[in-house]
């Protein structure tokens, strides 16, 4: 039997993804009706929406750390097979982030009070942002990556108030002095 390339299998993770986030609900693109490349308003319905915006840059990191998640677990795999790993981890988030259960905990718990999920045109744009993570970190090495890491999550801190550590903390420990801090308050 011959082996199916990896290109091939992540061709068809990215059209079962979009199918299941279309049956979830979201929408191809923005309900306002057109595809910007970037949208920085993370307080606006817009958010999440467009191709890019700056929690793409948390999508960067999760290149990172699927990257190494992959490398750590199947460190014999070939090259292509580990970026293809790390975009089907990707994609499967993708899903899972998009689902009710995540999308109302966002609403209630997070700074992101409207957020309605993820369009599927939004969802790539995180994809095309792990592969960028996942290109750079191979790149880069572990320490200088992880030096980048830090002063992502710092940029974005004093930028938007959010960033990927924050996400977690908010999703899995929600705290009101930290919700008020990210509304300005």
């Amino acid at each position: 039997m011959k082996k199916v390339s990896p290109w091939l299998l992540l061709g068809g993770v990215l059209v079962v993804s979009a199918i299941a986030l279309r049956v979830q609900g979201r929408l191809w693109i923005c309900p306002c009706g057109y595809v910007a490349f970037w949208y920085g308003d993370i307080n606006s319905a817009g958010n999440s929406q467009h191709l890019f915006d700056p929690y793409t840059f948390t999508h960067v990191l999760h290149g990172f750390l699927f990257i190494g998640f992959v490398q750590l677990l199947w460190p014999r795999w070939a090259e292509s097979s580990k970026i293809v790993g790390s975009l089907l981890l990707e994609a499967l988030w993708e899903v899972i982030e998009n689902s009710t259960y995540i999308v109302e905990r966002y609403r209630s718990e997070t700074v992101s009070l409207g957020y309605m999920g993820d369009s599927i045109i939004n969802s790539f744009g995180d994809l095309l942002a792990c592969l960028v993570g996942v290109l750079i970190a191979r790149r880069l090495g572990v320490a200088r990556t992880i030096a980048l890491s830090i002063v992502i999550e710092i940029v974005l801190l004093f930028t938007v108030r959010d960033n990927l550590t924050l996400n977690i903390i908010m999703l899995l420990f929600p705290s009101d002095a930290i919700r008020a801090w990210q509304l300005g308050n």
